[in-house]
């Protein structure tokens, strides 16, 4: 924690532009924006997560992250030369950035408010990952008569946004590359054969569990698409991933980044997750399937070792949550205060505004955070928020001439709203997520809002697919 906060006050102190802070001065190489994908996608989030799906399903629950392999290449074929290409011209720092090119001012308005929000509820999730994890493992007993759990929230997220409010993107990034190495190598030298040692072998795991723990098809039709429709659209709306196409110098290295990523994804991280987990199922049955990793790790593991496995997860849970926090403040200030409340204000200035904003994110996801239970509760809602709003509009955007900005701004809205209102009441039609409801909605009203209303988008599309022809 001391290490990635020294960071962070090291790129505070390089740091001359909302460029610098936002894009990391669009100079990273492919390596640490690769890395810094994966550890932002899977991260504790996911890691925490996957051990518990691990626990509930066996192998099948790999399949979670065969998504993220998906979306990372398809983005890396067909969206990113379109997107770098009109970067070179216009120096864009966000996601809505793009839309306001494509589009026009209101549709990237709503869509910054609908991936700020998105980002914030995705940034508890990762923090309320880390409280699970420390509550289990640091602080079973906290001072102050406070309740371990959110005793533990408190620290994760005092040494997450701290970081991040100071350092930005660069920060962001650097440590990410860090704490992923750290990640993986807590996994692989240490979790992994420790645990399968004390258990006995593979041998033992296998008849201590049903047959369909390992069998790649125990998952049934409805959650297999519940997670393709929730997961592989995000990589086309995700406001962490715009930003890193946008630090990436050119079109080779950006794709190159995306490539390394999907790898790390599946079938690297999905499998130690799951394997975990259901290594977590054999030896404490009775516990919460989410609490099923962090318990092992600290009552298996034996003194010393757990403490590089505890920060191997506390490295994950920060890679992610710093990442969500840079989106969601990214888009607060470029899209929202600067444009509309602060036009012309000096780079001093937007560079302050910036780190105050995300410290007040922060603080707002800390709170949503500790009215939450289960951490992939908080990240599938966040990003079937985002994904139902965002994902037809942007798809049409690239690859539809008739995409019109009316269109554009009414699928959002029908979308977004929808897929909110479906989660809060509960309600999930014949099981599937309220998220493929609201694609459906949103698609129906962009398509016939786009017919019924054209505008000039035409102009826009072709200027995308010049500029990517001149690029190649």
């Amino acid at each position: 924690m001391a290490g990635v906060m020294a960071i962070g006050y090291y790129h505070f102190r390089r740091n001359k532009n909302a460029e610098d802070y936002y894009v990391g001065g669009r100079s990273i190489s492919s390596h640490h924006v690769g890395l810094s994908i994966v550890a932002t996608d899977v991260g504790g989030g996911f890691s925490i997560g996957l051990g518990g799906l691990g626990f509930a399903m066996g192998l099948s629950g790999s399949w979670l992250l065969f998504t993220g392999l998906v979306g990372a290449w398809l983005t890396a074929v067909l969206i990113i030369p379109k997107v770098k290409a009109i970067d070179v011209e216009h120096n864009m720092f966000t996601y809505p950035d793009f839309l306001r090119f494509r589009f026009n001012e209101r549709v990237a308005l709503v869509a910054a408010l609908i991936s700020g929000i998105g980002y914030l509820g995705f940034t508890g999730g990762q923090l309320l990952a880390g409280a699970k994890l420390a509550s289990s493992t640091m602080f079973s007993s906290a001072p102050f008569g406070l309740n371990p759990l959110m005793f533990s929230l408190y620290v994760i997220a005092a040494v997450a946004v701290g970081y991040t409010v100071i350092g930005g993107l660069k920060a962001v990034i650097y440590t990410d590359t860090v704490q992923w190495i750290i990640l993986l190598g807590g996994l692989i030298l240490v979790t992994i054969p420790v645990t399968l040692h004390k258990l006995g072998g593979f041998h033992v795991l296998r008849a201590s569990l049903p047959h369909e723990y390992f069998s790649l098809t125990n998952i049934s039709l409805v959650q297999a698409i519940n997670w393709l429709v929730t997961i592989v659209p995000i990589w086309l709306v995700a406001m962490t991933l715009y930003q890193r196409m946008y630090a990436c110098k050119d079109v080779k290295e950006a794709k190159k980044a995306w490539f390394i990523a999907g790898i790390f994804e599946w079938p690297v991280m999905a499998f130690m997750g799951v394997l975990l987990g259901m290594c977590a199922k054999v030896l404490f049955p009775s516990v919460e399937a989410e609490m099923g990793l962090p318990t092992l790790i600290k009552e298996i593991l034996p003194i010393g070792v757990t403490g590089i496995v505890v920060a191997a997860y506390f490295s994950a849970i920060m890679s992610t949550a710093d990442s969500c926090l840079m989106a969601s403040s990214g888009n607060f200030v470029n899209d929202l205060i600067q444009r509309h409340m602060m036009k012309g204000a000096s780079d001093r200035t937007i560079m302050r505004l910036s780190m105050l904003v995300t410290l007040v994110v922060g603080m707002l996801a800390v709170l949503m955070a500790s009215r939450f239970t289960k951490v992939l509760d908080v990240i599938l809602y966040a990003y079937s928020f985002m994904v139902a709003g965002l994902f037809v509009p942007t798809l049409g955007a690239f690859f539809w001439k008739k995409s019109s900005s009316t269109g554009a701004f009414w699928g959002m809205i029908s979308g977004g709203v929808f897929t909110l209102s479906m989660l809060f009441a509960g309600v999930k039609p014949l099981g599937l997520d309220p998220c493929f409801y609201g694609i459906l909605l949103s698609a129906a009203t962009f398509i016939t809002v786009s017919l019924r209303v054209p505008d000039r988008a035409s102009v826009a599309h072709s200027t995308i697919k010049e500029s990517t022809c001149m690029t190649r």
